[in-house]
């Protein structure tokens, strides 16, 4: 730790001591930074950034790796701070992604943000003797603002790219997320991270936070929230990285495997209860194939059932209402509303809405879906079911950001690829090569070793005529 020690008084909570005692010191902190303005926190952390930055990267990543051996000792507390959600979930999508990027990190970053040298070749003849060379810089205090549905893998990924970019933090945790956030900041400070570099804010805070002047904010959230994000963003123009709502299609080529398609479907539905933001809602499909899904459907969710109907107010009822209303029909599989419209209807289906439903959408041809999905407002992941070949040229045609072939949403985890969205869905990424990138400004550095011909004094005098 001793990289660390010359750019921050020496912390006395070492990565041997016990996690009680750091989350009792951070706790402490957390009160403390509850009474403390928004203004106040942004501004500690732009004074903290330059110190952190200054700290060798190799020195940054060695907190990484002493982290993770502390996530892989600590899940079992970590999975019941996340008590409303499956522990077999908070498993697999959020602790075991979360160490994936960490590792990624570990292995990668050095490469990714070394200074690139650029030799002569593609250099202009008249810049003959410059020497170039471009590097990586922080861009100084992230507020990172957390979704309520992935509490601890989506942030904490952010976080940790942010760190070993060399920028300080502030988390805002969404509402009733801020104990397992707590306990992500006292293992990062376990570990060896100098307190203060990451800084919790309150749940309520977010209004005034945005305001405050932090050199970027990323946001995972819906559509609304986003909105108003960019608006407040504006005022002090900051920059965003947003993640927004999503309402997958899931295109089913005529060859693909109904079983398969079946269950996929039915594993995005149970992932987090449904509360995933690339989680499948429109199914595109030929007429031939509308009967034989739904009696797949039926044998892999079930059926009907005693499961009661959707409250009258909730927007899934006015979804089901508006259906029915255009002509749509609506079967329960299981605990999951399918509605079956055509494509004429499909622009029912185009809506941000966390509940158990989707929608199985007849289309003509793959072409007709796919000019329906272009017209969508949504685009963040996409999946296709059948040939390969063809699954592909579809995918290099459709807007989405993350997309599979032949799988569901478990490939977006793979911690080398960027995640992001397009129109309501978002801009900018976050994750692998591309998302560590974005939280770096290239800088390009040019010198001069001979050859200033535009320097000479009988020119100057000449120019100045």
């Amino acid at each position: 730790m001793s990289d660390i020690t010359t750019s921050f008084t020496r912390n006395s909570h070492g990565p041997a001591e016990s996690l009680e005692a750091s989350a009792s010191l951070h706790d402490e902190c957390e009160d403390k930074s509850s009474s403390t303005s928004s203004q106040e926190v942004c501004r500690d952390l732009k004074a903290m950034q330059p110190r952190w930055a200054a700290v060798p990267l190799r020195a940054r990543l060695r907190v990484l790796r002493r982290f993770n051996r502390l996530m892989l000792l600590n899940a079992p507390s970590l999975i019941r701070l996340i008590a409303d959600h499956a522990s077999l979930d908070v498993m697999t999508a959020e602790i075991l992604p979360l160490m994936a990027a960490s590792r990624f990190l570990c292995r990668e970053a050095s490469s990714m943000l070394k200074e690139t040298r650029l030799g002569w070749l593609g250099r202009p003849l008249w810049l003959q003797g410059v020497m170039a060379s471009v590097v990586r810089k922080p861009l100084g205090a992230v507020l990172i603002l957390a979704p309520g549905n992935y509490p601890l893998m989506l942030a904490s990924i952010q976080t940790l790219q942010a760190l070993v970019a060399g920028n300080s933090v502030a988390l805002k945790p969404a509402p009733g997320r801020t104990a397992v956030l707590r306990r992500f900041v006292a293992l990062l400070e376990q570990a060896g991270l100098p307190k203060g570099v990451v800084q919790l804010v309150g749940e309520d805070s977010g209004q005034q936070a945005v305001s405050s002047g932090y050199d970027l904010i990323i946001l995972t959230g819906s559509a609304e929230t986003g909105r108003k994000v960019a608006l407040a963003a504006a005022e002090t123009l900051t920059p965003t990285i947003m993640e927004l709502s999503g309402a997958d299609p899931v295109f089913v080529l005529p060859d693909a495997d109904l079983a398969l398609v079946a269950r996929a479907l039915h594993f995005g539905q149970t992932l987090k209860g449904g509360h995933t933001c690339i989680a499948p809602r429109r199914i595109f499909i030929n007429e031939v194939q509308k009967r034989p899904l739904q009696r797949e459907l039926y044998r892999v969710f079930g059926g009907e059932g005693d499961n009661p109907a959707p409250d009258p107010s909730s927007k899934l009822a006015q979804l089901i209402c508006s259906a029915k209303a255009a002509g749509g029909e609506v079967v329960v599989c299981g605990k999951t509303q399918v509605i079956f419209l055509n494509a004429h209807q499909a622009r029912l289906a185009d809506i941000d809405l966390f509940a158990p439903w989707f929608a199985v959408i007849t289309t003509h041809s793959v072409e007709e879906a796919i000019c329906l999905e272009g017209a969508a407002t949504h685009a963040l992941g996409a999946s296709i079911f059948g040939n390969e070949r063809e699954a592909l040229a579809i995918a290099k045609r459709i807007p989405a950001g993350t997309i599979t072939i032949n799988d569901i949403i478990v490939p977006s985890a793979d911690p080398r690829l960027p995640f992001g969205g397009a129109h309501r869905s978002g801009f900018g990424v976050t994750r692998g090569r591309e998302g560590l990138l974005a939280l770096t400004r290239p800088v390009s550095i040019s010198t001069r070793k001979r050859g200033a011909f535009h320097l000479l004094p009988r020119l100057r005098q000449w120019h100045g005529r």
